[in-house]
């Protein structure tokens, strides 16, 4: 399967495909509030998602990856591009037809603590997805299926009837996780699931997660900022700079070979535990450029090491430079 400049053969179709995504939002000014410019937040993304993969997308904040996976689930509507989930194109669907992909795609909130109701019970908020897509015929089997999901995120069946505020911030989360599992989804958007956790127990979730698709076959789109997280938990990896993907590659040869030198100098800043492993620490001129006003051409030219005049003129594309290992760089 081709996806733009992805030219890796794959035996099937892809879970989800995402092509030249793009999402602007409005600035608006003045007494009459009418636009004056635009934040082009998501510019062009193209990327695909197998079944039961990890795909992880990182970045700094602001870079436009939670907007990303916001737009494929359409929590916002993007201005254009193509987005299809097992083939079917996801930004035609409206009503009844758009209901049936939400309970196939479900996302996971960054905040624990704002994503959960406060005026609800665990159990209403878990069991209310069951409710709205008829899961459940009966009370008994209601019930019965809101105590399995809490038993499967390590919660116990005491806790349907607590609400939100009893429980700590990596409870929180395991809710979260339940109520997304409620309707059997073949893709969760995991928004930064664990940025909000203490680093204990971001370990607890991301393993939690790991169990959950081995047990279950759920594909992730894994967004975060922490290249740490990522790295263990997902299988391909992009990496985002002002609305555009930069690199993508297999975990491990993104984490061993970085190709574009924003990936180099967000790996350099990565903490090692080894002491005696030394790393060369690429310091970036300059601050990022405001996504009103981004530069032409490439988007990091302004702190790029290798910029030359050709980065200026022309908006570098992703091109295979490994197999599997996809770089937007004229100098890599």
């Amino acid at each position: 399967m081709n996806i733009v400049a992805e030219t890796s053969p794959a035996t099937s179709a892809p879970l989800l495909s995402v092509r030249d995504l793009t999402k602007a939002f409005p600035i608006r000014g003045g007494f009459l509030k009418r636009q004056i410019g635009s934040v082009k937040a998501v510019d062009g993304v193209d990327f695909h998602i197998d079944a039961a993969e990890t795909f992880g997308l990182v970045g700094e904040s602001g870079c436009g990856k939670s907007t990303t996976g916001r737009c494929v689930l359409r929590l916002i509507e993007p201005s254009s591009g193509e987005v299809r989930f097992e083939g079917k194109d996801v930004l035609s669907l409206s009503g009844e037809n758009l209901r049936r992909l939400r309970r196939d795609i479900q996302i996971i909130f960054q905040d624990p603590y704002a994503s959960l109701n406060p005026r609800m019970t665990v159990g209403a908020i878990i069991g209310e997805a069951l409710t709205i897509h008829g899961l459940t015929k009966t009370r008994a089997q209601y019930e019965e299926r809101i105590v399995y999901l809490l038993e499967t995120v390590g919660l116990q069946a005491g806790h349907v009837s607590r609400y939100p505020h009893e429980f700590s911030g990596g409870q929180r989360q395991r809710i979260g996780i339940a109520r997304a599992l409620a309707v059997e989804p073949k893709l969760i958007i995991c928004d930064e699931p664990v940025s909000a956790l203490d680093v204990s127990i971001q370990a607890q979730v991301i393993n939690l997660l790991e169990d959950l698709q081995q047990k279950f076959g759920i594909a992730y789109l894994f967004v975060a900022h922490d290249l740490s997280v990522v790295e263990h938990i997902s299988r391909r990896v992009a990496v985002m700079y002002l609305g555009r993907i930069v690199e993508t590659a297999p975990s491990r040869l993104l984490y061993a070979a970085p190709k574009h030198p924003y990936t180099e100098a967000l790996l350099s800043a990565v903490p090692i535990p080894d002491p005696s492993v030394k790393r060369k620490r690429i310091r970036l001129k300059g601050e990022v450029p405001s996504p009103i006003n981004p530069p032409s051409g490439c988007h990091f030219r302004t702190r790029c090491p290798l910029a030359q005049e050709i980065c200026s003129r022309e908006v570098p594309k992703l091109k295979e430079s490994a197999p599997g290992h996809l770089v937007a760089c004229h100098f890599r």
